[in-house]
């Protein structure tokens, strides 16, 4: 996420490292750095320009404390304006109303549709409601039937007239389903365009009046950059929505749109999507996003995903087995199923402090565990529940049966010997520690 812009930030940044004071030369030559990376980021040149300007005026006009070295007061400083540039606070969503109704608007192709399932899925699971779906774009039918699918998939409804081409009164159907249904909010998911053009915004303008929802949402690809930004102008001249929905920020994204969408339309980025799965959206933070692309991390977030993730009753049961030597390959895999959920290994490893410099030219796959996973699948029940029995002439049969080599598979039995020799000393902490150190078993 961000890294080229993070790289160059950070270059920048080195400037003043090594130096005794903050001067005005030394201040003007790492923000014209600053600058150059914010412009190839995709930012704005007129907020790039604003940004390094408001920076300089606080780095002149402070003194460096005894305990503050130049570049480190530099840093803070590009941190706290990156804040505020992108928000300062997390925004919540508007929930009010009985159903709440949220509107989703955006471009063909933004991934607005599965963001709507993600949306849906996040307030299911974490905001303990009943969501309806609803499939308002009448001029695609794949569009209609991938709500249908995302719906089937998180394990909520979807509500769709396919033969109706009136998405108001389609809209307006939903909301009086959804009221006689005990559905307490409803996520309208309208029609895209390859560009802005004046029937699309015409047409969810008068959807808006119509069911005047409580959150008009805004889904925009973030790999789209200084695009991203007029288009969410346009629409937000027309609609007048709530927030910003940034989607593929784990793809090739250079950060223009996330950095100065808030400063030209002045709605707040309320959630990000950070992969393709169900459960890949976040709410948005702006300090926590500051953080990582100065190369900081997130460690807040980690750890809320694993907490997310941590089950007492789990990590009790698994503290007994420990205790009695039975923690076997069938617990181990549990327990890489719960590291998977909390998203993929490259977004996590960005989230530790460092390690995205650190690691950023080594090649991180998607499914990191999935020869870890091929070799214990291979495996027989007993095998499993007792790898000290796999001799030679097993692992020769796990190793063709996972498409692995021998090599490979006597690696994953040292591993596993070492971490449940380390779990049985570190008793007490059970499931919260063996998470901790899932990383090294990639």
């Amino acid at each position: 996420m961000f890294n080229n812009l993070s790289e160059k930030l950070d270059k920048a940044l080195h400037i003043l490292k090594g130096h005794g004071s903050i001067t005005e030369v030394n201040v003007a030559e790492t923000l014209k750095e600053v600058r150059r990376a914010l412009l190839d980021a995709d930012v704005n040149f007129k907020i790039a320009k604003e940004f390094t300007n408001t920076v300089k005026e606080k780095a002149l006009g402070q003194n460096v404390l005894t305990t503050l070295q130049p570049g480190q007061l530099m840093v803070k400083l590009v941190k706290d304006e990156l804040t505020q540039l992108m928000g300062g606070d997390a925004e919540g969503i508007n929930l009010s109303g009985n159903p709440s109704v949220i509107l989703m608007s955006g471009l063909q192709g933004s991934g607005k549709t599965t963001f709507s399932g993600k949306l849906a899925n996040y307030l299911k699971t974490k905001k303990t409601k009943k969501p309806l779906l609803v499939a308002c774009d009448v001029y695609r039918p794949a569009a209609i039937n991938q709500l249908h699918v995302v719906g089937e998939q998180i394990g909520v409804e979807v509500y769709s007239e396919v033969e109706n081409k009136n998405p108001v009164q389609i809209a307006q159907n939903a909301i009086a389903h959804a009221k006689q249904n005990g559905y307490n909010v409803v996520i309208i998911d309208t029609a895209g365009r390859l560009a802005v053009d004046e029937a699309m915004m015409t047409e969810i303008a008068n959807i808006h009046k119509a069911i005047k929802p409580q959150e008009t949402l805004f889904v925009v690809d973030a790999m789209t950059g200084q695009d991203a930004v007029n288009t969410a102008k346009a629409f937000n001249d027309k609609l007048n929505f709530d927030g910003v929905i940034l989607t593929k920020l784990d793809g090739d994204t250079r950060g223009g749109a996330a950095i100065s969408i808030k400063s030209v339309v002045n709605k707040p980025i309320k959630f990000i999507g950070t992969g393709e799965k169900m459960e890949a959206i976040d709410v948005f933070y702006p300090s926590r996003m500051a953080d990582r692309i100065l190369g900081m991390g997130d460690v807040i977030s980690l750890v809320e995903r694993a907490q997310e993730q941590y089950d007492e009753e789990e990590a009790r049961k698994l503290q007994k087995k420990i205790a009695k030597n039975q923690f076997g390959f069938d617990d181990f895999l549990t327990q890489i199923q719960q590291v998977k959920k909390m998203g993929n290994m490259k977004d996590l490893i960005g989230m530790i402090p460092g390690a995205g410099k650190a690691l950023k030219d080594v090649d991180i796959e998607e499914d990191s565990f999935k020869h870890i996973e091929a070799i214990i699948h291979s495996m027989t029940p007993e095998e499993r529940s007792q790898p000290t029995i796999i001799n030679a002439n097993r692992k020769k049969r796990i190793g063709k049966g996972s498409g692995t080599s021998v090599q490979q598979v006597n690696q994953l039995l040292k591993q596993f010997e070492q971490m449940s020799k380390m779990m049985k000393m570190m008793q007490g902490g059970g499931g919260k520690k063996m998470m901790q150190m899932m990383g090294k078993m990639r």
